[in-house]
């Protein structure tokens, strides 16, 4: 930024990338609408006013040089003789009254009663205004623009606000307004004229809505246009009806913001409603539609870098298939021994991600995941070499079949190609994740979650230094912003399959908006049932390892159901007292909240946070088999019991991806299954490869 503080680095830092070049601009064109000026009642909106000249002044005491170009005489010169009109009229009047007012008139009276609500406010800040009325033929006096620019670049050197209207009470336009002519027809064509004529670096037009949609607003179709495009979205989008108080609406911005970009000053239109739209503008953030003449080149760009690192990674994962067995595993045992060399470095940045994750107020399951604690680095470098020391997944032969003679039908496992792999929180998954692509030669292309950027950006870069040039780094991608992922997941033809790991929401989103095959589990509701026949020493054991050893995790207990026989025992009194010793809370269903006085569940679906615990009692092994499948997520459920029969029916009729008897949900876990690494499904895809 030139001179403000609004965009600093910390702020910066969010911003986004097409939005790069606000941290050089000065000089500021703010348009309000008439909108934004007044209310439905017609009334001028004095909170919005207020709000708008509060950020004003900070633009302008931070050094910025601020224009507006303002709405809304002619609405308050209407309000205002509406007013004469009633208390001038007798009872005759008021029986049929006749309320349509000459436009000029209302213009001439409103527009001193604008300018002195703004000089008003603007004076309570310690600002100075002033105003300057211009009409479309003062710009066909080719002395008109060297005499303007001298008056405003005056005015802005003393820090003044110049307050720029078009005079409606002198224009030669015809009513009601419908004249498209001359040089400028309303004050957004005003605007985007001026921000030419005076050199600004952005104008920013607020309006009643938060930017250019679609189609109408009102439908729940329509999509916000963060950065409009001509050649993609001219004939796309459909414009609802104006606004009932101004006299341009959406489709007079669009033609004046293409306008003003077109001659090289970007335009923001956003809304006028929100709380600091303009400083959230000049920091960068992306609210509103930007128009920018450079906009197509960088739609260009995005979709050539998507695709570049696509097919890059395509590429280098047939080179690494042409390894053998053994040289990719040397690649591993490298990327072992480059993570133990580095682990400083990567604990700095690692610590630098939760302490910015803890100020920003993340919840602690969340910084818990993303903590690399001491001794997780040598985990998963002995992870890696594990993995390095499996059995060759390339070209392994499953089956063998004659189908006539001296023609053989032959299965085996092969790579899929390139896979997009999106998780949420934990650096880790991107070594487990990498390693398991090395090892069955696919291309990687990883999107990890911006609250462990730091974390995840040495990590893929101590993991592809390892990589030989004769496979090349790209095999490996890392992407770093959420609009590569939406042009990621266009390319059908080059990505083969879509792995989430994270919400139900990212899951859901991504499966709704790519042709990409999606492998994806949202929720992770696991159970564990403790039949009448338990041990109930074994029982605790299980119970305390599946909650209380890693909340966080996926595979960790969130409900606990009970045969009904064990409630009132002393093994189950122990088992909650050492739950609650842990801080563990502990919620009821229906029957166990009457039973037990703990408070009741609103949900069984409902997670409600990782120390939390929901506990039902059930009538036998059958009512728990139904509760399962009926609230659980198909992720994983135990059963804890003696007799064997109640464990052959759980574990044949529990519809999940792992169900055990007698064992923590904790073994759901990639390294323990001999997958090579504890990120089950992935592992599952790469070095089972379901052929």
């Amino acid at each position: 930024m030139g001179r403000g503080g609004i965009g600093g680095a910390a702020a910066m830092e969010t911003a986004d990338s097409t939005r790069a070049f606000v941290k050089d601009v000065k000089r500021i064109i703010i348009k309000v609408g008439t909108a934004v000026v007044t209310g439905q009642n017609g009334r001028l909106a004095m909170g919005r006013l207020g709000s708008l000249c509060e950020q004003v002044k900070q633009l302008n005491f931070q050094g910025y040089e601020v224009i507006l170009v303002t709405s809304g005489a002619v609405g308050v010169g209407r309000q205002r003789l509406q007013y004469r009109k009633l208390i001038h009229s007798s009872f005759a009047d008021l029986q049929n009254p006749q309320m349509d007012f000459d436009g000029k008139a209302c213009a001439a009276v409103g527009q001193s009663g604008l300018m002195a609500i703004y000089d008003t406010l603007f004076s309570q800040l310690d600002v100075t205004s002033s105003q300057l009325l211009v009409t479309d033929r003062d710009f066909k006096d080719p002395n008109f623009g060297d005499q303007l620019r001298e008056t405003v670049f005056a005015l802005l050197d003393l820090k003044v606000i110049p307050l720029f209207n078009e005079n409606d009470a002198i224009s030669t336009r015809r009513q009601p307004y419908e004249d498209p002519s001359g040089i400028f027809w309303d004050n957004d064509s005003l605007a985007a004229l001026l921000a030419a004529e005076l050199s600004a670096d952005i104008l920013i037009m607020l309006s009643d809505v938060e930017g250019l949609y679609s189609g109408p607003p009102s439908d729940p179709q329509s999509k916000i246009i963060h950065t409009y495009v001509n050649e993609k979205h001219g004939k796309l989008i459909s414009f609802g009806e104006k606004s009932c108080v101004g006299r341009g609406g959406m489709q007079a911005k669009v033609v004046a913001a293409a306008n003003a970009a077109s001659k090289g000053v970007p335009v923001v239109i956003a809304s006028g409603f929100a709380t600091d739209t303009i400083i959230k503008v000049l920091k960068g953030e992306k609210i509103g539609t930007l128009f920018h003449n450079e906009a197509n080149s960088w739609e260009c760009t995005k979709e050539a870098t998507a695709r570049e690192m696509a097919v890059a990674a395509r590429d280098c994962s047939r080179c690494l298939q042409k390894l053998s067995s053994e040289e990719r595993k040397k690649i591993l045992l490298d990327i072992a021994d480059a993570l133990e060399a580095n682990e400083d470095a990567i604990r700095r940045e690692n610590e630098a991600d939760v302490e910015a994750a803890q100020d920003a107020g993340y919840e602690k399951s969340l910084v818990a995941r993303m903590t690399l604690k001491p001794g997780k680095i040598t985990n998963l470098a002995r992870s890696i070499r594990a993995i390095a020391d499996m059995e060759d997944p390339i070209s392994h032969t499953l089956k063998r079949t004659e189908v006539a003679k001296d023609l053989v039908f032959e299965k085996a496992y092969c790579p899929l190609g390139v896979l997009l792999i999106i998780f949420e929180s934990r650096p880790d998954a991107l070594v487990q994740i990498a390693s398991l692509a090395i090892r069955s030669g696919n291309g990687l292309l990883l999107k990890g979650g911006k609250e462990a950027m730091r974390s995840n950006a040495i990590l893929h870069k101590v993991i592809t230094g390892a990589i030989p040039d004769s496979v090349g780094k790209k095999l490996i991608g890392l992407v770093t912003t959420k609009d590569e992922i939406a042009d990621l997941l266009a390319l059908d033809d080059v990505i083969d399959l879509v792995i989430p790991r994270g919400s139900k929401n990212l899951v859901s989103q991504i499966k709704a908006t790519t042709k990409i095959p999606v492998l994806g589990h949202a929720d992770g509701i696991c159970h564990v049932y403790i039949d009448k026949s338990a041990d109930m020493d074994m029982a605790k054991r299980i119970v305390l390892d599946a909650k209380v050893d890693y909340p966080a995790a996926c595979n960790a207990m969130e409900t606990l159901l009970v045969h009904k026989d064990l409630n009132k025992t002393e093994g189950l009194d122990d088992l909650l007292v050492e739950l609650e010793k842990e801080g563990v809370v502990i919620y009821g269903g229906p029957v166990a909240h009457d039973k037990l006085n703990v408070p009741k569940v609103d949900s069984f679906r409902h997670e409600y946070s990782s120390m939390a615990c929901t506990l039902e009692f059930v009538d036998d092994v059958h009512a728990a088999i139904d509760h399962i499948n009926r609230y659980g997520s198909a992720h994983t459920d135990c059963i804890i019991t003696t007799d064997e029969k109640a464990a052959e029916a759980f574990l044949q009729q529990v519809e999940s991806a792992a169900v055990f008897h007698n064992a923590s949900t904790r073994f759901c876990d990639g390294t323990r299954f001999g997958l090579g690494a504890e990120v089950i499904p992935i592992g599952c895809v790469f070095l089972m490869l379901l052929p």
